[in-house]
C-alpha cells in the first residue's frame, strides 16, 4: 500500500529548506510526496545571501492543487511558506474545498524579500483563514511568541501558555518549539492538544541554527500522519528525526548548514 502526503510550500533554491526539503524528508519516510509551489525564494550569494522573494501567481497556484488532487486521493497535507494574503485566500479555499484528513500549518510569519507591511498582512491572513483549520501548527520560538502574544518562551510552563493562546485559535494540536533561543542546554518542544501537554526535549546541537529543520519537523509529522500514526507520536518521531537531520547537517558555500536525512534516519 503506498501512503501520500502533499505539500503546498515555497521553493528554495539551496535544497536545505522549503518543498525541496518537505519531498526528500517524505521519501525518505516512504511516503510518496506530491507537491504545489506557492514561490520561489532565492538568497542572494553577491548580497549577503539575502532572500529574493517572488510569488506564484495564484490561479498557477490553483491549478497545481487541482492537478495534484485529481491524480491523487490525498488526505494529508503540509503548509509551508505561502507569502502574500492572495496566495493565503486561495490556499485556504483549496483546504475548505478539499476536507483534507490532516493539515499540518509550518507558520512561515516572515521572508526577508517582503517589506514590513506586507508581512503583517501576511501574518494576519495566515492567521485568519489558514490557522483554524490546522490539525497540527508548528510554530518556532518567535512565530510562538508573535502567534501567542506571550513576550518570552524562558520556561516550559512560557511553552505551555504559548501554545494554549495559539490553541484557542483554533488548531486542534499544537507544538511550539524553543529551539535555539530557549534557555539551557536542551531544546524543548511542547504539545498540547486542548487537554494534555506533552514535553519533548533534546540536547542542543552545536549554537548556530540549521537551515530546513521546521521544515523538516513538520515534513515528518505529515509523513506519520499519512502513515496513521497518532499526532503525539507522529511529533515524538519528528523529534528523533530532526535531531538526528541536524547532527548530520551539511555545510556549502552558503553561511549556513542544512539538515540532512542520511539513509538510517527514519
Amino acid at each position: 500500500m503506498v501512503n501520500y502526503a502533499f505539500v503546498i510550500a515555497g521553493s528554495e533554491a539551496t535544497g536545505g529548506a522549503g518543498i525541496q526539503v518537505d519531498l526528500k524528508t517524505f521519501q525518505q519516510l516512504d511516503v510518496y510526496g506530491i507537491g504545489a509551489i506557492t514561490c520561489i525564494v532565492a538568497f542572494d550569494p553577491k548580497n549577503n545571501w539575502n532572500h529574493r522573494f517572488v510569488p506564484v501567481d495564484p490561479d498557477v497556484i490553483s491549478n497545481q492543487i487541482e492537478a495534484a488532487t485529481g491524480a491523487h486521493d490525498l488526505e494529508v497535507v503540509k503548509i509551508g511558506m505561502l507569502g502574500t494574503p492572495a496566495t493565503i485566500d486561495t490556499v485556504a479555499g483549496a483546504l475548505e474545498a478539499n476536507s483534507f484528513r490532516h493539515v499540518v500549518l509550518d507558520p512561515v510569519l516572515i521572508c526577508k524579500g517582503q517589506e514590513p507591511g506586507a508581512a503583517l498582512d501576511t501574518d494576519t491572513a495566515l492567521r485568519d483563514k489558514v490557522l483554524p483549520q490546522a490539525t497540527v501548527i508548528t510554530p518556532n520560538n518567535f512565530e510562538a511568541t508573535t502567534l501567542s502574544g506571550v513576550e518570552k518562551l524562558e520556561t516550559i510552563d512560557d511553552l505551555k501558555e504559548a501554545a494554549r493562546l495559539i490553541h484557542e485559535q483554533g488548531p486542534q494540536y499544537v507544538v511550539v518549539k524553543g529551539g535555539m533561543d530557549f534557555p539551557g542546554e536542551d531544546a524543548v518542544d511542547v504539545l498540547f492538544d486542548g487537554s494534555e501537554y506533552h514535553v519533548f526535549s533534546e540536547r542542543k546541537i552545536g549554537e548556530d541554527r540549521v537551515s530546513g529543520a521546521g521544515c523538516t519537523f513538520a515534513a515528518v509529522i505529515t509523513a506519520e500522519l499519512a502513515k496513521n500514526a497518532s499526532v503525539v507520536d507522529a511529533v515524538a518521531t519528528a523529534k528523533r528525526v530532526v535531531t538526528q537531520a541536524v547532527r548530520d547537517a551539511v555545510a556549502s558555500n552558503a553561511p549556513f548548514t542544512s539538515v540532512w536525512l542520511s539513509a538510517d534516519n527514519k
